[in-house]
């Protein structure tokens, strides 16, 4: 449907449209073809999925970003999570590969993909967590989660077997430097592709708040510095700058600097609480490729439009 929408409605020629998806101008040719079998195309692209393929262009030209998926909502008040994680494992399990690195974050939106991936057998295929965990049993687990998506395919987990935050910087250098944590962090400074979801910070529902390890007067002082969102744990504003915060020296996971080196990175995350912390996270890693649900897409152009006045 892209390519379609692409050729027929916005007039570009295959060799333009084969550059933008990474393709060959005969797959194009095909996908053509496929979309005219399956009555996609007659005068022009009609109906409901048209309108998200000219959304997704939208939201991909605005932010400057490679690829834009968009779910669709059966009812706009519908919770996004569902849709956003089907459309997640779709696109993952035709991406991974043999010899993949892959980094992971966290939260309920990540733990939800794991239900739509289809599950075989690679070789070679590494998930690292680049967080680390919590010390009581919560449904919100990083360590779970990068251990379950690893064992779809077969793959090996690595973990860091220490809390997302702990309680002063000497015990973060301790744990790195004396503890054998250095192998993880050093391990992620070679990945393919990171997946990661951001968090909003004004809300009590976001992950960090939910699971304890920020209370209301960490939330008020990171307001107060203009932080928006967070992403591994690491507070931003709506420019994708950090903010400056002494709780980034207890953050247990892996630098913004090395997550912005990697070469495909996905960004999965929507809702109306997060449409702040989504725009401010373009900025902060440009994802390559961004998956979100149709009404947090509207309104994340709507954000960007009042920021341009």
């Amino acid at each position: 449907m892209r390519a379609a929408w692409m050729y027929y409605i916005e007039q570009m020629t295959q060799n333009e449209i084969a550059e933008i998806l990474g393709v060959g101008r005969v797959t194009i040719v095909r996908m053509l073809a496929e979309a005219r079998a399956r009555n996609e195309v007659k005068i022009g692209i009609q109906g409901y999925l048209s309108d998200l393929v000219a959304l997704e262009r939208q939201v991909e030209k605005q932010f400057g970003l490679d690829k834009v998926i968009i779910a669709p909502l059966s009812h706009p008040d519908s919770d996004p999570i569902p849709a956003i994680a089907a459309a997640t494992g779709d696109y993952l399990s035709g991406i991974v590969s043999n010899g993949m690195r892959v980094g992971v974050g966290w939260g309920r939106t990540l733990l939800n993909t794991l239900s739509y991936l289809e599950a075989r057998t690679l070789e070679n295929f590494t998930v690292i967590s680049l967080l680390g965990g919590i010390s009581q049993p919560r449904r919100f687990n990083p360590a779970e989660f990068a251990w379950q998506f690893a064992q779809l395919f077969q793959g090996d987990g690595y973990l860091i077997p220490a809390p997302a935050m702990v309680d002063s910087i000497e015990t973060k250098t301790a744990l790195i430097e004396r503890c054998g944590l250095k192998s993880v962090f050093e391990m992620a400074e070679d990945l393919d592709l990171v997946l990661l979801s951001v968090g909003a910070i004004e809300t009590a529902s976001s992950t960090p708040y939910h699971i304890g390890f920020l209370n209301q007067g960490h939330q008020a002082s990171l307001a107060e510095r203009g932080a928006v969102g967070d992403l591994l744990f690491h507070f931003y504003d709506k420019e994708g700058q950090l903010v400056d915060h002494p709780i980034h020296d207890l953050v247990m996971s892996v630098g913004i600097d090395t997550v912005q080196r990697v070469p495909a990175r996905v960004l999965t995350s929507g809702g109306k609480e997060k449409i702040r912390a989504l725009y401010g996270a373009m900025a902060l890693v440009r994802p390559t490729v961004f998956i979100t649900d149709e009404e947090s897409a509207r309104r994340l152009l709507v954000l960007a439009e009042q920021e341009k006045g």
